[in-house]
C-alpha cells in the first residue's frame, strides 16, 4: 500500500518499487510507473495501485478419479501482473486518494480466477486417471496439465496475468481409502520385519548353539586335562610312596644292621665281662683257698664289722667266749671234696 501524506489540501503519494501507480487527472494519464512519488489534489485525482511482484496462490480442492474415488489436491500457483495497464482496465485497482486503500478487492478476483481455472484443468486430468495412477503419477500429470492450461487460458492473458510456476504438493485419497491402500504395503513391510526378526532369531540361536558347543568343548577339554592331572598326581603319589617305602626299607635295614651290630657288641662285651668276672671269681676263690682259715675269719670279722651298726657296749658271756676259743683252736677242715670210693689217691 502506498504512503500518502497530507499537506494543506494537497496529498503526496510514495509507492514501493514493486507497485505500479497510474494517476489520471481530468481523464488524462499523468503518472504511470512503479515506485513513483508525486503531489496531487484528491478532488481531481484518480489513482490505481497494481502490484507487480510475484504472488502465490495456495489452493486445495477435491476431485474424482476414473474409478470414482475422491482425492484431495493441494497446489500452489505463482503469478504476477505482467501488464499493469491491461490489468487496471479489466479489474478495479483504484485506491482512495486520502487513505491509499483499495476501493474493491482485485486480488480476491484474481485468486478466484486462478483457482477455478487450475481446478478445471486438474479435474479434467484426474477424471480420466485411476486412483492407483493418480497416487503414483498424479502429481506430475496435474502439474503439467495445470501449467499448460493456465498458459493457454485467454482470460488470464486478457487480464495481464503471467503464470510463473505451478507446484502440486500432494494428491491424497480419503482417509479410509488411504488406510486401505496402506494395508498391503504395511503387511508386506510387517512380513519383511517378521522375516528379519526370524532371521535374527535364527542367527541368535545359531550363535547360541555355537557358544554352547564351544563351552561344551571347553568343558570336555577341561575334564580331559583334569583326568590327566589326576593320573599325574596318582603317578606322583605312587612314585613318592615307592620312594618313601624304599627309603624306609633302607632305613630299616640300616637300623637292623645297627641293632645287630650293637647286639653283637653288647654280647661280646657281656661275654668278655663274664669271662673277666669268672676269672676274678676264680682268682678270688683261689686266693681264699690258699689263705689260712684264721686269716679268713679275721677278714670276715673285719668285713662284718664294717657293715654292722655302731656298737657302743658289747657284753661277752663266758659261754660265747669259750665256744669261740674252741672254734679258733680247732684245725680247719679240708675244703677239697672227699675222693670217690675205689678211686686212686
Amino acid at each position: 500500500m502506498a504512503d500518502i501524506t497530507r499537506r494543506l489540501g494537497w496529498r503526496h503519494l510514495r509507492s514501493a518499487p514493486t507497485t505500479h501507480i497510474r494517476h489520471h487527472r481530468s481523464g488524462r494519464l499523468v503518472h504511470d510507473g512503479p515506485g513513483l512519488g508525486f503531489w496531487y489534489r484528491p478532488l481531481t485525482a484518480a489513482l490505481s495501485e497494481i502490484p507487480v511482484d510475484d504472488r502465490e496462490e495456495s489452493m486445495a480442492f477435491h476431485a474424482r478419479t476414473a474409478d470414482f474415488q475422491d482425492v484431495t489436491v493441494q497446489a500452489t500457483v505463482t503469478y504476477r501482473i505482467g501488464d499493469p495497464a491491461l490489468a487496471a482496465e479489466r479489474l478495479d485497482f483504484s485506491i482512495d486518494p486520502d487513505t491509499g486503500v483499495w476501493r474493491g478487492a482485485p486480488l480476491e478476483q484474481l485468486s478466484t480466477l486462478l483457482s477455478e481455472t487450475a481446478q478445471q484443468h486438474a479435474l479434467a486430468v484426474l477424471a480420466r486417471t485411476p486412483l492407483a495412477d493418480a497416487l503414483t503419477d498424479g502429481v506430475a500429470a496435474v502439474r503439467d496439465r495445470v501449467t499448460a492450461g493456465l498458459g493457454a487460458e485467454p482470460r488470464l492473458a486478457a487480464t495481464g496475468l503471467h503464470v510463473v510456476g505451478v507446484r502440486v504438493v500432494a494428491v491424497r485419497p480419503e482417509p479410509e481409502v488411504e488406510r486401505a491402500l496402506r494395508t498391503p504395503t504395511r503387511e508386506r513391510v510387517q512380513q519383511e520385519a517378521d522375516r528379519a526378526t526370524y532371521e535374527r532369531r535364527a542367527v541368535a540361536v545359531e550363535r547360541e548353539r555355537a557358544i554352547a558347543e564351544n563351552e561344551l568343548a571347553s568343558k570336555i577339554e577341561l575334564a580331559r586335562q583334569e583326568e590327566r592331572l589326576v593320573e599325574q598326581r596318582g603317578a606322583n603319589a605312587r612314585r613318592e610312596a615307592e620312594e618313601r617305602a624304599a627309603a624306609d626299607a633302607i632305613r630299616a635295614e640300616a637300623e637292623a644292621a645297627r641293632t645287630v651290630r650293637l647286639a653283637k657288641a653288647q654280647a661280646e662285651a657281656a661275654r668278655e665281662a663274664g669271662e673277666a668276672r669268672a676269672r676274678a671269681e676264680a682268682a678270688w676263690l683261689k686266693v681264699h683257698a690258699e689263705t689260712d682259715p684264721t686269716t679268713l675269719h679275721a677278714l670276715t670279722a673285719a668285713r662284718l664289722a664294717e657293715n654292722l651298726p655302731r656298737i657302743d657296749h658289747l657284753t661277752v658271756s663266758p659261754d660265747v667266749l669259750t665256744g669261740l676259743l674252741e672254734r679258733l683252736g680247732r684245725p680247719p677242715a679240708d675244703p677239697r671234696p672227699a675222693p670217690a670210693p675205689g678211686s686212686a689217691e
